[in-house]
């Protein structure tokens, strides 16, 4: 009997010998209020997405379509969002968005660190047909093509290959820095130096790792068991697994994440309130550097159907307004003024209310003669008639949390106490 095998899918060579996992089990503890109920890469973001659509977009867009996501604090509304957006890959010809909770197979504990997590997970990647492993952090925001990357560490030979970029010297101690050769080899790693001044690549810059790693699967392998061996290992990447590596000879190359201007490309680590809201005032420019309307690179993400936005006049007549802002869908802005805000679906903006750099979260009411600024206001919170949020920083601070930057975080549990 003839047997006849169902074509593969053309996907480039490199592709199909790689099983990439998406690290999105972090507690997100340096977003305080916004991640008490949601895991950190379930939080929205632009409007209309959330920050693990970036990563996981950027896997399909890149060819790279058998993924697991390693889940773990406060997944519900993470998985739940995975399975509605991701569903369509169902796994027919190899390709798949599946979820891998924290079960405590290979040990008694939760995953104790990056390391740590794959390491749990082992079992799994040893039953792979592939050759490498392709880890990727669920809560960082940009857009790239990691078949440039993966292509490299194939022809180079390489155990391990590490995405890196060049950031001012004196954000360096917030990243591993990454010393190279001229051949891209690297010589080097120190994961978050207190001084990075003897590292610098170029005057004033250092080379970072951006958390993006490719590894042959039988290097992978063996750091991990001796890693899981080591009692006195922090069971992370950063600080023990590439180190450790590094010593021992394993052959180790960079790739330069770059943009199509030769220019280091838009990558952001939303790990903090500041950072959240610079990445999303960032979206505001004019021509902004992480383009959310490019066709050939679309973020995929998940959204019941809803009517268009809407401004409109209030009952009084007063004009509805929006400059320099993004207004997802539902949202109504009734005789209200928004200035370089960020609105998620179904906002609603009642009359003579002011909203100035504000990122309001989906299902947000604002009441009649509000002034709001300066705010991230959480998923469903409502808002009285007349309140005053992002004037007077006193007043802000025995009500809700207040940044070193005066960001004002308001939530439904701050508010209830009021």
């Amino acid at each position: 009997m003839h047997i006849v095998k169902k074509p593969a899918r053309f996907f480039p060579d490199v592709c199909q010998r790689t099983y990439t996992l998406v690290l999105a089990g972090g507690r997100g503890t340096r977003l305080h209020d916004l991640t008490q109920a949601r895991a950190k890469p379930a939080t929205f973001f632009g409007g209309k997405y959330r920050i693990i659509d970036f990563t996981l977009s950027n896997c399909i867009n890149s060819g790279f379509h058998r993924i697991g996501v390693l889940t773990q604090y406060n997944a519900f509304y993470l998985i739940a969002h995975i399975q509605r957006t991701w569903a369509r890959y169902s796994g027919e010809h190899g390709e798949y968005v599946g979820i891998l909770p924290a079960e405590q197979r290979k040990e008694s504990d939760w995953y104790s660190g990056t390391a740590n997590a794959v390491y749990q997970n082992l079992w799994l990647l040893e039953r792979q047909p592939i050759d490498f492993v392709l880890i990727l952090a669920g809560d960082h925001v940009y857009t790239m093509d990691y078949l440039p990357m993966m292509n490299q560490h194939d022809e180079t030979g390489s155990d391990i290959t590490i995405s890196t970029m060049e950031v001012p010297l004196e954000l360096g101690s917030l990243f591993g820095v990454v010393l190279t050769d001229e051949h891209n080899r690297i010589t080097g790693f120190v994961e978050k130096p207190v001084d990075c001044t003897p590292y610098q690549s170029s005057p004033g810059k250092v080379r970072v790792s951006m958390g993006i790693y490719g590894f042959r699967l039988q290097a992978l392998s063996q750091l991990l068991h001796e890693d899981a061996k080591n009692l006195d290992s922090q069971h992370d990447f950063g600080y023990d697994v590439l180190p450790k590596a590094l010593a021992e000879g394993y052959v180790m190359h960079a790739h330069d994440f770059i943009d199509e201007d030769g220019l280091p490309g838009y990558w952001r680590d939303v790990g903090t309130i500041e950072a959240y809201y610079d990445s999303n005032m960032e979206l505001l420019a004019p021509l902004p550097r992480l383009n959310l309307y490019n066709p050939v690179w679309p973020i995929t993400s998940y959204q019941e159907q809803r009517a268009p936005g809407k401004l409109s006049r209030g009952v009084n007549g007063e004009p509805g307004t929006a400059c320099d802002s993004l207004i997802s869908a539902g949202s109504i802005i009734s005789g209200a003024e928004v200035t370089r805000s960020v609105l998620s679906y179904d906002v609603c903006i009642a009359a003579s209310s002011e909203v100035n750099h504000c990122i309001l979260l989906p299902q947000v009411k604002i009441g009649k003669n509000c002034h709001i600024n300066h705010a991230i206001v959480d998923e469903e919170c409502e808002i009285p008639d007349g309140t005053v949020i992002g004037d007077d920083a006193e007043l802000d601070a025995e009500r809700f949390l207040v940044t070193d930057d005066g960001i004002v975080v308001v939530t439904k549990e701050r508010l209830n106490r009021i």
